[in-house]
């Protein structure tokens, strides 16, 4: 005997995020690999030029737990665009500095996002662009800004490695 699936009754927002979410990370893992940066090595970036940061503050701006952020990081001093420092603030913690070299990159890495960004955007009118973005930024600063405790964790999809 066959069930009948259930009626939907509302649009698979779950679906639409995630499908257009993981598309936009591939698009943008691609366009960033040109210049060597993964999407987590622009985001430190980034945001340590924006003021001191300790590795903490860039990982939770980056949604990084905490072995992700020591590889990114490691993989930036390697590559001589970033390094720990003690803070001027608090000299019991290190920020990531960014050197000259990684702050030119970022430059050019964040003109590369935009972009991605804008070519994502481009098939909507002007309208419907706004209004998008305006939804999208009004639910991740309110409905949907924190995670919801759950008894078990909620998986995010993984990249193919290729």
């Amino acid at each position: 005997m066959t069930a009948m699936a259930p009626t939907r009754t509302a649009p698979d927002l779950s679906y639409f995020l995630n499908h257009t979410s993981h598309v936009l990370r591939t698009q943008m893992s691609a366009a960033l690999a040109e210049v060597g940066l993964t999407p987590r090595m622009h985001c430190v970036l980034v945001h340590a030029l924006e003021e001191e940061r300790t590795q903490i503050q860039l990982a939770e701006i980056g949604d990084m737990d905490k072995t992700t952020m020591v590889v990114t990081v490691d993989a930036l001093e390697s590559a001589g665009l970033a390094e720990r420092r003690p803070s001027s603030r608090d000299r019991r913690a290190r920020i990531i500095a960014v050197t000259e070299k990684g702050a030119t990159l970022a430059v050019r890495s964040q003109e590369i996002v935009d972009r991605v960004h804008q070519g994502a955007l481009a098939e909507l009118d002007s309208g419907d662009r706004a209004a998008l973005l305006r939804a999208l930024e009004q639910l991740a600063g309110d409905r949907l800004s924190t995670p919801a405790e759950t008894p078990g964790t909620a998986r995010r999809a993984r990249q193919s490695q290729k």
